[in-house]
Formats: structure tokens, C-alpha cells, sequence
């Protein structure tokens, strides 16, 4: 009998851990300690796929028989990434240069353990609606863009800012549920509606 491999998330967010529980699949939350410092002349989508391999491997690391999940997203912006806001005035900043215009957003997830690491990127376009200084500082005073890339939550209320978005939603949140599927796959399991299942 082939036994399921025990999930880890190796990230304390909140949203990866409700879209898993979403697909039904159970997954104990064990948060990477890494260094998530931006590379000079490291693109996205390099920069983002790093990071979470990083933070798979530096979980898998410290247990064993486990499947371990990690994930990181990017905000570009023309040339430039956007991180986490360090301050309420530091997310109003990011969202005005948003507004009325269209931004990129990167979601990597890899998985670790078990003898291999398998990762891959989620791209999606997110076009924001026109909104002045006011709007930016009262949704800057909500506290949610504080932990997120580009200071802005689509699944929260950061929703009444956006206009449209091309590709993969989940790949907004912060965790490309079809990428993640297709790594499971390569790393042999197969999604059966709330359980995973050995391909044979």
C-alpha cells in the first residue's frame, strides 16, 4: 500500500494555507527562515522561483518523509519589483504608482523532500483602476497591503481596486494552484479531489 506523503507548508501566509485547505488537502505550517534579499541583476521570475525553492529546501531539510511546500510572489511594475510595504505611507506610495495602470504578478511554488526538489512560476497581468491619494492612504490604513507584495490583497478588500486581470487569479493570491498541481504530478501524485493519489 502506497502511503500519502505528509504535506508541510513552509510559509506562515495565511492565503496558501486557505487554498490548500480549499483543495482539501491538510498541511502542517512549518514557516522558512531564509533571506529573502533581492539579487542584483536577478529577474522575477528567477528571483521569485529561487525563493521558493529556498524556503522548500531549508524546511525539508529538518524533516523527513515530508513533502514540503514553499511558495513566493513578486510584483513587477515596469522595471521594478515590489516588495512588502515597510510602512502605511510605503504602501500608499506603491498603490499610486499602480493606479489606472497594468503590473505583473509572479507566483512560484516548489515542492522539496523525499530525494528532489520540482518548481515552477505563475504569471498573471493586473490592471488596477484610476484612484488618487486619498483612496491609496485609506486602504494604506487598513493594515492589509502590510504583508504583501505590492502592497495590495486581490481576495480581501484590495479587490475594490482592481479593474481586470489577465491569466490565473490564484497565481494573484499568492499560490498557482494549476503549477502546483503539475509539480505534484512530476513528483508523482496525482490530485483526486481532496486526497492525493501514486501514479502508477
Amino acid at each position: 500500500m502506497t502511503v500519502t506523503p505528509r504535506l508541510v507548508l513552509a510559509s506562515a501566509s495565511p492565503r496558501r494555507r486557505e487554498l490548500l485547505t480549499l483543495l482539501g488537502l491538510e498541511a502542517t505550517v512549518v514557516p522558512a527562515e531564509v533571506d529573502e534579499t533581492y539579487v542584483a541583476g536577478e529577474d522575477p521570475p528567477a528571483h521569485a522561483e529561487r525563493l521558493a525553492r529556498e524556503k522548500a529546501e531549508w524546511v525539508a531539510a529538518r524533516l523527513s518523509g515530508a513533502l514540503v511546500i514553499g511558495g513566493d510572489t513578486v510584483v513587477v511594475e515596469g522595471s521594478r519589483i515590489l516588495g512588502k510595504p515597510r510602512s502605511e505611507e510605503e504602501a500608499a506610495a506603491m498603490l499610486l504608482s499602480l493606479a489606472g495602470r497594468e503590473h505583473e504578478v509572479l507566483s512560484a511554488v516548489a515542492l522539496a523532500g523525499l530525494g528532489e526538489t520540482a518548481s515552477a512560476v505563475g504569471r498573471a497581468r493586473v490592471w488596477f483602476r484610476a484612484f488618487g491619494p486619498e483612496t491609496a492612504r485609506s486602504y494604506a490604513l487598513t493594515g492589509e497591503p502590510m504583508d504583501k507584495a505590492g502592497a495590495y490583497g486581490i481576495q480581501g478588500l484590495g479587490a475594490a481596486l482592481v479593474d481586470r486581470i489577465e491569466g490565473d487569479y490564484y497565481t494573484v493570491v499568492g499560490f498557482p494552484i494549476t503549477r502546483f498541481l503539475e509539480l505534484l504530478e512530476l513528483r508523482g501524485w496525482r490530485y483526486a479531489f481532496g486526497r492525493l493519489e501514486a501514479i502508477r
